[in-house]
């Protein structure tokens, strides 16, 4: 499948002294409105319990953010089966008894005004034995790093089975209150890994050629649309290339071409920059524009990458985002919408002190898990 590419112009007409981003969003297939363009990305923050329950402290983490004015506001990364939990202190969506306190979790922050999406996934070859109890799988047999052996290629019964848990995840999430799911195919987790032909060497359906190494998203995508309701939010989280699962830009685009056919409501690009560029079809240009050109367009792209200002969310949609993302910027600033107001100032940057990051809602477990990223927290 070749991409239909367009050239990508911003047409925009808001008023000069309105962001973009602060304009209010209609997904049209669903009738869903969002008060604002701004999307707070998931992000790991190993707040919750050991039994997959959420803690108050994360859910107040995440209400935070509701309360400061993001339009759409997503979980960290959920585990749709007990064994594909990633790292410690990651909540689950794999039973029924998690329902209460997702239920806490929707009515906390929905009550503030955002959207809710929990971003659904599963660790793959990268939910270690240590936490799990069980040789990690994946969509063939792949080194798991020094000393660790390797995953195990996972049958056609736990393919058919780990579909069936995204979509009974989904469905707690609906009945919870949550508005919608993300699906996260991206950053080298069990989804990527079956698209990526460096992690997936199959020789079965599910292996292949690009289009056939899709099929397990696209069989997510389809088993978490039967098991959810029409209004309900679906989206799905890509890398523009991913060197780990040996997925270049020209296959990530392939993806995004499949799923512009899918019944989903967003492509969610995850650049880490949004300045960054490829090349594609002999051009090279920043991947956000290069995604918008080859995707429907019909089809809502949230870009999420080095958004810290107002002047790097006016950037991302002239690329061609129609949402902005943001990750480490909302972690010390739960206002940050607040911030492309006309006449605001800079939002401050790192590094925060523990006293600041506590009074951004971060527990002492969030803020150690801070200091590993060179600079973030004040020594």
């Amino acid at each position: 499948m070749r991409p239909v590419v367009r050239k990508y112009e911003n047409n925009r007409t808001a008023a000069d002294d309105v962001h973009p981003a602060l304009e209010t969003y209609t997904f049209e297939r669903r009738g869903v409105t969002i008060r604002n363009r701004t999307v707070l990305a998931a992000m790991t923050n190993k707040q919750s319990h050991d039994d997959g329950t959420l803690s108050d402290d994360e859910i107040a983490w995440l209400e935070a953010r509701s309360r400061g004015g993001f339009g759409i506001v997503t979980t960290a990364a959920t585990h749709v089966l007990e064994r594909g939990q990633g790292w410690d202190g990651e909540f689950g969506t794999w039973s029924d008894g998690h329902v209460d306190g997702l239920t806490e979790l929707s009515e906390r922050v929905k009550r503030e005004g955002a959207v809710l999406l929990a971003q659904l996934f599963h660790g793959g070859m990268r939910a270690p034995k240590t936490i799990t109890g069980v040789q990690p799988v994946s969509a063939s047999i792949n080194p798991l790093g020094s000393g660790l052996g390797d995953s195990d290629e996972m049958t056609a019964s736990q393919i058919q089975e780990t579909i069936g848990a995204f979509g009974q995840a989904a469905r707690r999430c609906e009945e919870a209150g949550f508005d919608g799911v993300e699906l996260h195919g991206a950053h080298g987790y069990l989804i990527a890994q079956f698209l990526g032909g460096k992690t997936n060497r199959r020789t079965d359906e599910w292996g292949g050629d690009q289009m056939t190494r899709t099929r397990f998203l696209v069989a997510i995508t389809e088993e978490v649309r039967r098991c959810t309701g029409p209004n309900f939010l679906v989206g799905i989280r890509l890398s523009p290339e991913l060197t780990s699962c040996g997925m270049t830009i020209d296959e990530a685009v392939t993806v995004a071409t499949i799923c512009g056919e899918l019944d989903i409501d967003f492509l969610h690009l995850s650049c880490w920059d949004i300045r960054k560029e490829g090349t594609f079809l002999g051009e090279t240009k920043p991947f956000t524009t290069i995604f918008r050109e080859a995707t429907p367009v019909h089809m809502p792209l949230f870009t999420t990458g080095g958004i810290w200002t107002s002047a790097d969310a006016r950037l991302a949609m002239k690329l061609g985002g129609d949402l902005v993302g943001v990750g480490r910027a909302g972690i010390p600033h739960p206002d940050w919408p607040s911030y492309l107001e006309a006449g605001s100032k800079e939002p401050s940057r790192p590094p925060f002190t523990p006293t600041r990051l506590e009074k951004a809602m971060l527990n002492p477990t969030f803020i150690e898990y801070m200091r590993r990223w060179d600079g973030f927290v004040a020594q």
